[in-house]
């Protein structure tokens, strides 16, 4: 009989309810061992990070099986956050892949029960070598807690599940500490978010990492005017070429940004039949001190208040407070949190917030 077959036979029929409870167990569990091991730190993580910033090369990262896959998720974390990272299969070194190493790197060796021979075998060829080891492991009195120079100490695990038997609770706590060393040791060294949008430039995440001077409309894109203007001449004269924005940015006399007026506004004018507000100032309309941004501020910021705010223009200043840009919401609606809500009522009026023009 097959495998598969026999555990046909010995299949048990879930509930729903007995399945959302067992799930809800596995998760409990896993997150217990985490604030076990949270409570467990102590100087030698600090140890850890120290040998890290003073390691001149790179951290290469090791392990096999389970662990050696969250091995290589923590090795892509350091990478991303500004530590140098490799990952080192254990076989793969042990026929040759040890010529990448060099002394000035740092070992991170990934193994619950410290026994796992290949991993303990590059330790051992990488101390040959001068190169110091940290050990991820349950005991500092395991074979590779013995010839690691620190030894982040997981403690006794019990895995998830009722059998207990594949490798759960210790790869997660695994993974945790490994993110807890690659965003101390981001910090430690002061890497900033732009930085970090350098090393990501590509989908979403790099669009809201760009600053917003990258994406901002501006020059003939504007339309900016005095705010002693009357409405009518300045919809009558101040056209934008290009991506049309639905804002004209209003300045005082010395050039600097007073007030804000939309389409939206203008088109509330004509509802309730102020046709002769048209041939009025305009700074008796505008929505006076708008809010505003700079133009190094990350995309995010920008997209943050124009979610939280439910605004749909927000103009872009210098420091002296002339107008020089402008975030459209038509140009970031991709990144806008999936909650905001387009029927909202807008900071500004009671038009709706972010009318698509």
């Amino acid at each position: 009989m097959s495998m598969a077959a026999a555990s046909a036979q010995r299949a048990v029929t879930y509930s729903q309810f007995e399945q959302l409870r067992e799930a809800r167990s596995i998760i409990k569990q896993e997150a217990e061992t985490l604030l076990e091991l949270a409570n467990r730190l102590d100087a030698d993580f600090c140890r850890a990070i120290e040998a890290i910033l003073h390691a001149r090369g790179r951290v290469v990262v090791t392990g096999i099986g389970k662990a050696g896959l969250i091995g290589q998720k923590l090795t892509a974390t350091f990478a991303s956050t500004g530590t140098r990272s490799q990952f080192l299969h254990p076989t793969e070194a042990l026929h040759g892949d040890l010529g990448c190493l060099s002394h000035d790197d740092v070992v991170l060796a990934l193994s619950n029960s410290g026994e796992t021979q290949e991993v303990c075998d590059v330790v051992a060829a990488a101390h040959s070598m001068g190169i110091p080891c940290i050990a991820l492991t349950s005991s500092e009195q395991s074979t590779l807690g013995s010839q690691a120079e620190v030894v982040l100490r997981l403690g006794t695990i019990r895995e998830a599940g009722s059998q207990g038997l594949a490798p759960t609770s210790s790869t997660t706590a695994m993974l945790a500490m490994g993110d807890a060393l690659a965003l101390v040791l981001s910090r430690s060294r002061g890497f900033t978010p732009q930085q970090f949008a350098l090393l990501h430039p590509g989908g979403s995440l790099g669009r809201r990492l760009r600053s917003v001077r990258e994406v901002m409309r501006q020059e003939s894109q504007l339309r900016i005017a005095s705010e002693s203007s009357t409405i009518r001449d300045i919809f009558s004269s101040n056209g934008a070429s290009g991506r049309r924005t639905g804002a004209v940015m209003l300045v005082d006399e010395s050039g600097c940004l007073s007030g804000l007026f939309t389409d939206s506004d203008l088109a509330r004018l004509l509802e309730q039949h102020r046709e002769g507000q048209l041939d009025r100032p305009i700074s008796e309309v505008m929505t006076k001190s708008p809010l505003t941004i700079d133009g190094d501020a990350l995309l995010s910021q920008a997209v943050e208040m124009l979610s939280a705010k439910k605004i749909s223009e927000l103009p872009v200043v210098d420091d002296d407070g002339r107008p020089v840009g402008l975030i459209d919401i038509t140009d970031v609606i991709a990144l806008m949190p999936q909650t905001s809500s387009p029927n909202a009522e807008r900071e500004t009026g009671g038009s709706p917030a972010w009318p698509l023009r």
